[in-house]
C-alpha cells in the first residue's frame, strides 16, 4: 500500500466538477483508492462518497492506493490533485 497527503488549494474544495474528474481518474486504475479526511473515508471510484467527504479549502486529505498498479495510481491521483484541487 502507498499513500500521500495533499492540502486542498481550490477555494471551493472538492466540488462536483473536480470530484467527477477524480472518480474518472480513479476508475482508470486497478488498485483500490481510498480518500481519508477528518476521520472519514471514501472509495475514490464512487462520486457520492467523494462528495460526501465535504473536503474544503486548506484541509489535508490522505490518498491510499492498494493493488497491482498502486505506484502508477498514486502518481496519477497526486498529479490530478496538484492540477485540479
Amino acid at each position: 500500500m502507498r499513500e500521500f497527503k495533499y492540502v486542498i488549494t481550490d477555494e471551493i474544495g472538492i466540488h462536483a466538477r473536480p470530484a467527477g474528474m477524480l472518480v474518472k481518474a480513479a476508475k482508470a486504475c486497478n488498485s483500490k483508492i481510498t480518500l481519508k479526511i477528518n476521520g472519514r473515508s471514501a472509495d475514490a471510484t464512487k462520486l457520492m462518497s467523494v462528495m460526501g467527504l465535504g473536503a474544503r479549502h486548506g484541509e489535508e486529505i490522505t490518498v491510499q492506493a492498494e493493488g497491482d498498479d498502486e505506484d502508477m495510481a498514486i502518481d496519477k491521483i497526486e498529479e490530478f490533485m496538484k492540477e485540479n484541487l
